[in-house]
């Protein structure tokens, strides 16, 4: 029998590898700018065309390749970085597999130019596939500019599996911001489509926070600091006020490497105990150093899980420290850490006695004496009567009807016993139909006419808006910013008014008339979440996740009492909607059960 087992074309392997490495085009960026970094690179420049499927160019000072290292950092497992496999556990740098630039060669076409401060002249590199097109001198400044153009370009299948722009720019913009706020004191400039979207100056971590998520996140930060034999803790957390729905800021940096955790997550959380609403999360901003040798990141192909070999001391000095700073900036209550003194007793008052205080009251005083007899006299005086009885003289009292309450004694005095519709354990809505009857969710069915109403509205009738008294000022981050500027219309269409859109506040002056001021911020917010996340390509599908998330965010809650008149108004108002069975997640909004079901379950006794 013939040999079957055969080693793969090096084309072929660098193309799995890249299927580990580069999920997307963020994965390029995220890898692009490490390389940068590991370069010793002071100012880098990102520059994406259509969400990184035309263009990702990464343009750094760093000390920049030789001729030779330019021509070797393409091949598979090529790398400065480790010599032996202790290496792995003494790692202080971003890549050290060599798998990167070889895997991005391997579905891209790359273009790399590069140059070292000591030589005249760079290196151009032209690249396709894996195949080295051209390489030769090229007059360029000092440090790498590396372009990698038509990604997946030779795997369709992988480009099809690509998601909308906005969604692979909103991974991009995650992984930039990732990158940038580990690495504060190194500038960083990105363009999307020659659109600036960041201009950081070199700062300290506290700037760099601030001006990537705006300026009114600044009061918003408590400092966290704690050293000890076992790890370096340093960064913010946000107070609880300002805790948020959704969990997408929060950052956890283990020697300055971005890392995903959900032990370490719990810990933060369990710190911010009993100090949040349910189903809120805060935000942090934390840094780890550990030694390099207790923890390996050689786990995972993107680097971003990392095995401790000590998790449960981590955990708790992390919840320690945090709960500790909480309390430090009286943010919590505090027991043993810090008090205020303005809460002691001064020493001069250590030998000095308690006095009772006095009351006076006069002994004499009667309300109930006389005007004559009273010492003090008004000038105006009422006609006095002799008797309370004459108060009522010229009134018949034996002929005056007096409304009395009724009293009932039944258990189900509350409700009406012609009512149609009942509730059940504030979750429920039951009403009776010809054949049995029927069981409605009252916040899925909410959903559904919800949902009906603000389509409507987007795309067939104009909304109505409600002006507020004074215009609320709410502040984002500027990605955040430039998606509400794309979806301006639609939110005004919904019955939102801007007073203006800045670039990291926006100004409402009018809101949907079936929301209320205190629902604005959280609204917007689920909604940006909603279409970062879930936003094809074509615009009505974009109308309808809009829809989607405000009727999400705006249904009677499951709880929820209801009134006899409100019971009825949704069940009248469900079944007219074009489709009352399903809610707009697909979600049963109600059951019936007929006469027939229920007789069986009587005559089984």
């Amino acid at each position: 029998m013939s040999d079957i087992i055969q080693l793969l074309p090096d084309h072929v392997a660098n193309q799995i590898a890249a299927g580990e490495v580069v999920q997307r085009p963020a994965s390029v960026v995220k890898e692009l700018l490490e390389n940068a970094i590991d370069a010793n690179a002071t100012d880098i420049k990102l520059i994406i065309k259509e969400a990184g499927k035309i263009l990702i160019q990464v343009i750094d000072n760093g000390k920049g390749m030789s001729q030779t290292d330019a021509r070797l950092s393409f091949e598979r497992h090529a790398t400065s970085k480790i010599k032996k496999a202790e290496d792995l556990f003494n790692l202080h740098t971003k890549g050290f597999r060599g798998e990167a630039l070889a895997s991005i060669a391997a579905i891209a076409h790359v273009d790399l130019k590069t140059k070292q401060a000591a030589t005249d002249l760079g290196t151009y590199i032209k690249i396709e596939g894996s195949t080295i097109i051209s390489q030769e001198n090229t007059a360029t400044s000092n440090g790498t500019s590396i372009a990698v153009k038509n990604l997946f370009y030779n795997i369709p299948a992988r480009r099809n599996f690509l998601k909308s722009n906005t969604i692979e720019t909103r991974h991009i913009v995650n992984e930039f911001q990732r990158v940038a706020l580990a690495h504060p004191q190194i500038s960083f400039t990105f363009y999307h489509n020659e659109n600036e979207i960041y201009n950081l100056i070199s700062s300290n971590l506290r700037q760099r926070i601030v001006a990537i998520l705006g300026k009114k996140t600044n009061e918003k930060l408590v400092p966290i600091k704690e050293v000890t034999d076992v790890v370096e803790i340093n960064g913010f957390v946000t107070k609880p006020e300002f805790a948020k729905k959704k969990r997408g800021e929060q950052f956890f940096f283990v020697n300055d490497r971005f890392i995903k955790n959900a032990y370490l997550n719990h810990a933060v959380t369990s710190a911010f105990e009993s100090l949040l609403s349910g189903g809120y999360y805060p935000t942090y901003f934390l840094f780890l150093k550990v030694p390099t040798k207790s923890i390996d990141i050689n786990i995972h192909p993107t680097k971003t899980e990392i095995k401790f070999d000590d998790e449960k001391t981590l955990y708790a000095i992390l919840r320690s420290t945090i709960k500790h700073s909480l309390g430090q900036y009286n943010v919590a209550p505090v027991l043993d850490f810090e008090r205020s003194a303005s809460f002691d007793t001064p020493y001069g008052y250590k030998d000095k006695k308690s006095t009772t205080p006095r009351v006076q009251v006069d002994p004499n005083f009667n309300p109930f004496k006389s005007e004559e007899q009273r010492s003090i006299q008004f000038p105006y005086k009422r006609e006095k009567t002799a008797q309370w009885e004459s108060l009522y003289t010229g009134l018949d009292i034996q002929n005056i009807e007096v409304e009395s309450e009724t009293v009932n004694t039944s258990l189900f005095s509350e409700e009406k016993p012609n009512s149609k519709t009942y509730q059940i354990h504030n979750k429920y809505i039951v009403s009776s139909i010809k054949s049995g009857i029927v069981y409605i969710n009252q916040h899925l069915a909410h959903q559904r006419v919800l949902y009906e109403e603000f389509l409507e509205n987007i795309t067939v009738k104009e909304a109505m808006s409600q002006q507020l008294l004074f215009p609320l000022e709410i502040s984002f981050s500027k990605s955040d910013i430039s998606l509400i500027k794309e979806i301006k219309e639609d939110l005004e269409s919904v019955g939102f008014l801007f007073d203006s859109i800045l670039d990291d506040t926006i100004v409402v002056k009018g809101i949907p008339v079936n929301i209320t001021e205190s629902q604005i911020t959280i609204i917007i917010e689920q909604l940006l979440e909603d279409i970062k996340n879930d936003i094809p390509d074509a615009s009505f599908s974009q109308l309808d996740i809009m829809a989607k998330s405000l009727a999400k965010s705006l249904a009677i809650k499951t709880g929820s009492k209801l009134d006899l008149k409100e019971q009825e108004e949704l069940v009248n108002k469900l079944f007219s909607c074009k489709q009352p069975d399903l809610s707009p997640f697909g979600k049963t909004t109600f059951v019936t059960i007929n006469i027939d079901e229920i007789d069986k379950k009587f005559n089984n006794y």
